[in-house]
This record gives structure tokens, C-alpha cells and sequence, in this order.
């Protein structure tokens, strides 16, 4: 493994072994943009969802969807497929 050298300078900043200085800390702007894109993002009203099925229904629903609705004779397709 590799050791990295940091010596600190006058400047309060540190010099690691290749000579390149720097302020520990900065590494990602300043706080002022913090937020920026979300506060400027329009909002969108969410949208209503059918109820989620739990428990028995839950494991009802993916049976008869993985063993009983399945097309014969048709091609593999995966669970996310969009295709007809």
C-alpha cells in the first residue's frame, strides 16, 4: 500500500507529497449553491396510486401473475418488459 506524505505549510494549507496544495475541506463549493437545483425544480402535484396489496393479497396477486396469466407458447420476456 501507499503512504501519502501531507506536510503543512505557512499558508495553513497542506502540501502533500507532490507538491500540490490545498485547503482541507474544500472540496465541494460553497454552501451558498447549496440547494440550487431542487429549490429551482417545479413542483409537481403527486399523483393518486391505486392501494398497495399486503400480506394474502400480495402473495395471491404475484402468484396468479408469475404461474397463472402466463402466455403459452409466446417468448420469454422479463418481469419489467413493456412489450405486447
Amino acid at each position: 500500500f501507499w503512504l501519502k506524505v501531507c506536510l503543512p505549510t505557512l499558508e495553513g494549507g497542506v502540501r502533500s507529497a507532490s507538491g500540490h496544495t490545498s485547503a482541507m475541506g474544500k472540496v465541494h463549493g460553497s454552501l451558498a449553491r447549496a440547494g440550487k437545483v431542487k429549490n429551482q425544480t417545479p413542483k409537481v402535484a403527486k399523483a393518486e396510486k391505486k392501494k398497495v396489496l399486503t400480506g394474502r393479497a400480495k402473495k395471491r396477486f404475484t402468484f396468479n401473475r408469475r404461474f397463472v396469466s402466463i402466455v403459452k407458447g409466446g417468448p420469454k420476456r422479463g418481469p419489467n418488459s413493456n412489450m405486447k
